[in-house]
């Protein structure tokens, strides 16, 4: 069976997407209790992921001068006005480094195209005041553990971390990771977050879905000597890995609550917890990744213990899709957050509205407008975020106009 991976963009093995029933075809079951919600009737989550890794959405590439990158990051804001949105996740540490001036790690190359080079401005700082000024709220997105697309120590600036301490990093899948079983980079990669939350007015922490990273065939995490090291006590590795993600998820709760009370922290993880084929509780998919298992992240444990404030589940399916029905993950979701106090938005695949080689519902303009409405029969379902910036811009099918002029009738604040 293919595989399932990185936002929901599928891997596909020989007859996959044969599989493949058609939209609408498998209705969601009635969830126990789910009730209805109106949108626009009341607050709800508006979002949109705006990424700076490899240029992904902003800025456009690097090099530009500090006034084209402003122009261009107010832009994206104005863009989100538009939509009728109201937060923007804006990710500020793609790669071990920093969008502000961090005193931890060096400044992100895809400012100036030189990693460590001071790009004459302050993109948080920035992105966190003209987004308060716009009535939307500023999520900072951090991802933890990777370090860089490439697997070249040489290539990273001399006094980067991962060169002062090359124990500290682990290649895998042609990049370079922080290795998440060693106290040591735990401890650090807080450390380096936590400057920006106390330093800038942030509204939320946000983490996506990359911890241990998606399985790359043929190739091996070497973590054999840290698990020898730290792993006494622990039935197997994966037990061991796992703690090591629900470490970093619980204590980096505890450093924001005790930083600032009023900043929330969520997390955006890969859609499919496990399959229930592989564990009851788990959802009626056939996902060739499940966190628990492959990303050794227990993302439904983080809600049901409170250890973070929302989840953002990258339900990147079409509603028909056989091995990941949008319309099945859903309610599943649903009941996870039932009764937890913990908020849940909806991550919606924007970025496959109307790209030729994905399932043929992606091609209609109102796939994501019917995603909106199932999830108004769920009264957990509090918003949505949007991946990415550059599509809410450009729009190129009108898949994000349709759900703004069938959903969004007028702006509205946040959940509180």
């Amino acid at each position: 069976m293919g595989q399932i991976g990185r936002r929901g963009i599928v891997v596909a093995a020989a007859g996959m997407l044969a599989a493949l029933t058609a939209a609408g075809d498998t209705a969601a079951a009635p969830a126990s209790g789910r009730g209805r919600r109106r949108h626009g009737s009341s607050r709800e989550f508006r979002g949109m992921w705006l990424a700076s890794v490899a240029n992904r959405d902003w800025p456009s590439r690097p090099g530009l001068t500090a006034a084209e990158q402003r122009a261009e990051l107010l832009a994206h804001l104005d863009s989100a006005v538009a939509r009728r949105l109201n937060a923007v996740v804006f990710q500020v540490r793609p790669t071990a480094d920093a969008l502000w001036p961090s005193p931890y790690e060096p400044w992100a190359q895809y400012l100036t195209g030189v990693q460590g080079q001071d790009p004459g401005w302050d993109p948080l700082g920035t992105a966190v005041r003209e987004a308060h000024r716009r009535g939307l709220e500023l999520h900072a997105w951090f991802n933890p553990y990777r370090v860089a697309n490439h697997t070249d120590p040489s290539r990273l600036v001399a006094n980067h971390p991962a060169r002062v301490h090359p124990d500290w990093v682990l290649p895998y899948g042609g990049k370079l990771y922080y290795n998440p079983g060693i106290p040591e980079v735990r401890t650090f990669v807080q450390r380096a977050m936590m400057d920006a939350v106390r330093r800038y007015d942030i509204d939320a922490v946000h983490f996506d879905d990359y911890f241990y990273p998606y399985p790359v065939a043929g190739q091996v995490f070497d973590d054999d000597a840290t698990y020898a090291r730290y792993g006494a006590g622990f039935p197997d590795k994966a037990a061991w890995r796992r703690d090591n993600i629900d470490r970093l998820v619980r204590e980096m709760a505890q450093r924001i609550k005790k930083a600032k009370k009023h900043v929330r922290f969520g997390i955006s993880p890969f859609g499919v917890w496990r399959n229930a084929a592989t564990d009851p509780l788990g959802s009626d998919t056939r996902a060739g990744v499940q966190t628990y298992d492959d990303l050794h992240a227990d993302t439904r444990t983080w809600v049901k213990q409170g250890w973070i404030d929302y989840i953002v589940p990258q339900i990147y399916w079409n509603i028909g899709f056989a091995v990941a029905d949008y319309a099945k993950l859903l309610p599943w979701w649903h009941s996870v957050v039932q009764g937890t106090g913990v908020h849940l938005y909806v991550g919606e695949a924007l970025y496959k509205a109307g790209d030729p080689a994905q399932p043929a519902p992606w091609r209609d303009p109102a796939e994501l407008s019917r995603h909106l409405t199932l999830a108004c029969e769920y009264a957990e379902v509090r918003g949505h975020c949007f991946f990415s910036a550059k599509e809410v811009m450009t729009d190129p099918i009108g898949a994000m106009a349709r759900v703004v002029a069938d959903h969004y009738p007028t702006r509205v604040r946040p959940p509180a």
